[in-house]
Order: structure tokens, then C-alpha cells, then sequence
């Protein structure tokens, strides 16, 4: 009897612990699984995972097949990430196999769209299994704590980024010049009477200069020359000869108008040949290109005119019509135009602004520190000057750093319908489109603004929000501002961000927040609390910031952390 019913029942003892073993999947530890980084980070508007993870031997049944997804868990919200399916040794599909025996690793990616919830969350991993037709409850296990934000802070630093000016031309002292000639006969220096014509004529527009109340006169030049034909012995008496008689023709018109005072600098040049070439290449002349390459061929003036008298076939041509307009003095009269003086330009932009020109209106902008004032004069410019982009322009940038996005916008864009291609409205619409989280149409907007002079600044930004932050600290170069500090922290580049913080001209609450993060990142409590301190007096709003920001995680359980937090 006993021999008789042994072997059934061990065949039903085997098959009964071989389908417990095949069923059951108990709860996972933690300790199985790694995430890359290890706290989750937002970078570029995402927060990208690496998860490794380890089914351990003999938990894998050979007919299972597990569905793993990572879920991003907070307060009101969950986000799922891309899920992984595993498969046991004996199902026939196409899923990574896991062995019963020894288990097996995976690796799985996975990346979440920032939202700033997402700071105090928890990451898990949810299990969907089954063996056969039957579903096997496995537990979530948590894997990781909280998402690092710090690059989301780039979102508050763009708005203290700067603007680009529509800057006025204003030149207080332009520098004027005008000219006459004097001609002369071939080898000849004598003034002939119609040529003082031309000198009392010159006379008369150096006394109008000289008279007028807003015209100063810097010197008048004498320039004497002689044409390249003749030899340099003769023409070197002749260009001087020529020289002295336009200087003295020139004193005596000077006395007679009672203009003494105005300096007088006169020299020659022997040999006009820079004259002869510039003549020569506007010139229609035949074998013209002949002629200057002969010229770039030979630097000893004697070859030179030998070689151009020997192209008999142009050279009549050039004794004609060329070299004559080379036998001459030039007067060039230099002189300053005086513009009005900061007060005057003051004082007229606020009692009557229509005698300014553009340049002078845009200019009396930049002489008060008052906001209010400045708008004033920007409006009354775009009253005054509806087609000049400028005013506009800036009226957008008063808008921009007084925080209204908004009107900053419609202010650019009112620029734009007028310049189109400014540099400066492009760059400043690239500027708006950053801090609306539009990166394509950002880059579109600063692709045209080569030139511009915040343009690095407001790229750092862009490669900020993008997570390429190299990039950022090399475009930020030596700025220091609150967005090239958070590149540098961001690129771990903690002493050039610690410069950078202690340099910032404006600084604000996200200036010294800026700093605090910096302290918890090298360790510094000291650090922390005294920036995050500062940082909540001059923002209350950061003192809940700090409280879920886990850059601060090794510090929650400080008291004075906790008292700026509470």
C-alpha cells in the first residue's frame, strides 16, 4: 500500500512546489535599483533618468512577463515615464529575457516635461505582471527623492537680462571740412587772377565758418603738388614754389579779412602719383589697367614715367586730360560744428521738445535716471518721428525691466513693423520669446541680430534653457550677472560663479538665492543661511521656494534654515 501511493503523491508535492515557485513575486527592495543622477535634475525643461535595476535570482518565473514604469509622484500630480517589459525564460516573445536562476540587469531611459511641482516628488517604479493568465500583484518600490530645479531659476534671471538700446547718433562736435583748388600751367607756380577767384571764394566760406556761433575752426591745409611727368628735380621746386605762393595768397586774403587767428599748415608732394593712379582707375582711358599695373610694377618714379611715355598710344591721352587736374594746391578748410549742451538739450526735450532733431531727443533720454522721464521723451519722440524704430524700441525696454512683458512686446513689435531687419528689435523679440519659453522662434529672432550687444548674454539664456551650459558660461563670457552665475553653477564652475555673484551690479533676492545654492553645493551652512536670509527679505515668496527646493535637502533639518523657511 505504502509503495503503492508514494510515487503519485511526490509527483504532486514536486508539481505543487514548482508552480509556487513559478507564481510568486514578492516586493522589490529599493536597495535593487540605481538612478542616473542619482537626484533627479531639470535640465532644459526636462528631467531626464537613466534607471538600472536588478531582478534577483530565482524571483523571475520562466512564464512571467513584467511591464515596468517609472512614475514621478508629488502633491496633486503624477507623470509616467516610457515603461519596460521583461519576459521569463520560457515566453516567446521579444522582450528582454530574465533568467530564473540567476536573474538579470536592465537599463531603462526615461525623461519628464518640467513642471515646478516636481521639486518635492518622489520617483517609483510600478509593476503590471503575470504568469501565464494569471496577474501577479508586485508593489511600487520608490527609487529616488525630488528633482533639482536650479536651472529652472533661469526663468527669474532673464528678467533682469538686458535689453538692447535703439541708441540716438548724437555728436555733440562733428567735424567738418571744405575744399578748393587752385590750379596752375604746366611747370608753372605763378597764381593766375582767374585762380584768385577760387582762393577769395575759399576766403569767403572761412569767414561764414568763422562766424557762425555754433562753428569752430580747427586749421585751414595747404596741400601743393606736381604732376608725375617732368623729373623729381624740377618738380620738387615746382610743387615747393607753388606751395609758398598759395600760402602767401591765402595770409594776405586771411589779413584782409581781419582772420589772423586762423592756423595755416602747408606742405608739397613732389610726384602726385597716388592722384595720378586715383584719376587714372576712375578714368575711361584705354590700356587704363595697362597703365596700373605699370604703377604696381615699379616704385622708382624715373621708371615710372618712362614706362607709361612709352605706351605712346595713351599717353597724349593722359597729358590731356589726366595730368593737368594733378598740377594744383588744394585748400581744405577743418573745422567743428558745436551741437547744444547737455542742459540745453535737457531743458528744450522738457519745455519744447519739436526744436530737437531725433539724435538730440533720443540723446536727452539718456541724461536723466528718472523712468518716468525717459518715456516721456521716448513717447514724444515716436510723436515727432513715427517712422524711426527707436523710440519705440526703447519704450519696450523701459517696459521689459519694469516687469511688463507684455507691453514690452507690443513695444518691440511696433519697432519691428517699421525695421523690420533691426538688429536691435530682432534681438530684443528673441529676448520675449525666451521668457515666453519659445526657443525655435527665439532662434529665428537672433539669427538677426548679429552685432547687437547684449546679444551673447541673451544666447547664455538660450543655451541655459536648452541644458547646454558650457555653452552658456562661454557665451556669458565676463558678464556679471545673475544668469552667467547660474550658468557657472550649473556648470559646476563654483569659484568663477562665486566671482561672478560678488561682482553683479544690480544685485537683487535671486542674487544672493543665487549664492545661498552655491554655499549648499560646497558645503558652506555658514553660506546658506546668511544668503538665503537675505534672499527672503528682499522676496518672501523664496522662503517657500527654499523650504521644497532640494538643493537645500542636507540643511532642512537646521534651525535657522528652518526659521527663513517657516
Amino acid at each position: 500500500m505504502i509503495k503503492r501511493f508514494y510515487a503519485p503523491l511526490l509527483l504532486v508535492v514536486v508539481v505543487m512546489l514548482t508552480a509556487s515557485c513559478s507564481t510568486k513575486m514578492g516586493a522589490l527592495s529599493p536597495e535593487l535599483f540605481t538612478t542616473t543622477p542619482q537626484v533627479l535634475e531639470a535640465v532644459g525643461g526636462q528631467v531626464p533618468v537613466t534607471i538600472n535595476g536588478n531582478f534577483p535570482a530565482k524571483y523571475f518565473p520562466k512564464k512571467a512577463i513584467v511591464e515596468v514604469t517609472p512614475r514621478l509622484a508629488w502633491n496633486g500630480g503624477e507623470a509616467k515615464g516610457q515603461p519596460a517589459t521583461f519576459q521569463g525564460e520560457k515566453v516567446e516573445d521579444n522582450y528582454q529575457s530574465i533568467a530564473y536562476a540567476t536573474g538579470g540587469r536592465f537599463t531603462m531611459k526615461t525623461s519628464y516635461e518640467y513642471v515646478p511641482a516636481m521639486a518635492k516628488s518622489e520617483l517609483y517604479l510600478d509593476f503590471k505582471a503575470r504568469v501565464g493568465n494569471k496577474e501577479i500583484a508586485i508593489p511600487s518600490v520608490k527609487i529616488a527623492d525630488g528633482v533639482i530645479a536650479t536651472s529652472e531659476l533661469v526663468n527669474q534671471t532673464l528678467a533682469t537680462a538686458n535689453p538692447e538700446l535703439g541708441a540716438d547718433a548724437f555728436q555733440r562736435i562733428i567735424k567738418e571740412a571744405q575744399q578748393a583748388n587752385i590750379m596752375f600751367l604746366i611747370q608753372q607756380a605763378n597764381i593766375r587772377a582767374g585762380e584768385l577767384k577760387n582762393l577769395k571764394d575759399f576766403n569767403a566760406q572761412v569767414k561764414e565758418v568763422a562766424e557762425a556761433p555754433n562753428k569752430k575752426i580747427s586749421n585751414i591745409e595747404i596741400s601743393a603738388y606736381a604732376s608725375p611727368d617732368g623729373g623729381v628735380g624740377l618738380n620738387t621746386k615746382l610743387a615747393e614754389n607753388r606751395e609758398s605762393n598759395t600760402d602767401k595768397a591765402l595770409t594776405n586774403e586771411l589779413k584782409r579779412a581781419k582772420m589772423t587767428e586762423v592756423m595755416v599748415d602747408s606742405k608739397y608732394t613732389a610726384q602726385d602719383w597716388e592722384g595720378f593712379k586715383e584719376l587714372v582707375s576712375k578714368s575711361n582711358i584705354q590700356d587704363k589697367d595697362v597703365i596700373l599695373r605699370v604703377l604696381s610694377m615699379y616704385q622708382d618714379p624715373e621708371r615710372r614715367e618712362a614706362e607709361i611715355k612709352n605706351l605712346s598710344s595713351v599717353y597724349k591721352t593722359l597729358a590731356e586730360e589726366i595730368l593737368p587736374q594733378l598740377r594744383r594746391s588744394r585748400l581744405t578748410l577743418n573745422y567743428e560744428i558745436i551741437g547744444k549742451s547737455d542742459e540745453e538739450i535737457s531743458r528744450l526735450a522738457a519745455s519744447n521738445p519739436s526744436e530737437l532733431n531725433v539724435e538730440e531727443l533720443l540723446y536727452a533720454a539718456t541724461l536723466t535716471n528718472d523712468d518716468a522721464r525717459k518715456a516721456s521723451i521716448y513717447t514724444q519722440a515716436t510723436r515727432q518721428f513715427p517712422n524711426d524704430f527707436r523710440a519705440f524700441n526703447n519704450l519696450g525696454l523701459l517696459a521689459y525691466q519694469q516687469g511688463d512683458k507684455a507691453g514690452a512686446e507690443n513695444r518691440f513689435e511696433q519697432a519691428a513693423r517699421i525695421a523690420p531687419n533691426a538688429p536691435e528689435v530682432n534681438m530684443n523679440l528673441g529676448l520675449i520669446a525666451l521668457a515666453k519659453g519659445n526657443e525655435n522662434q527665439a532662434k529665428t529672432y537672433l539669427g538677426k541680430a548679429s552685432g547687437t550687444e547684449n546679444l551673447n548674454e541673451t544666447m547664455g539664456n538660450l543655451y541655459i534653457l536648452e541644458g547646454q551650459y558650457d555653452r552658456a558660461v562661454n557665451s556669458f563670457g565676463d558678464a556679471k550677472t545673475n544668469s552667467a552665475a547660474l550658468a557657472q553653477i550649473l556648470a559646476k564652475d563654483y569659484n568663477k560663479a562665486r566671482t561672478t555673484l560678488d561682482n553683479v551690479t544690480a544685485k537683487d533676492a535671486y542674487t544672493d538665492y543665487l549664492k545661498a545654492i552655491l554655499g549648499a553645493r560646497t558645503n558652506n551652512a555658514q553660506a546658506v543661511i546668511s544668503n538665503l536670509r537675505a534672499a527672503v527679505q528682499k522676496d518672501a515668496s523664496l522662503a517657500k521656494t527654499a523650504a521644497d527646493d532640494i538643493e537645500f535637502a542636507k540643511f532642512a533639518t537646521n534651525s535657522d534654515f528652518q526659521n527663513i523657511v517657516r
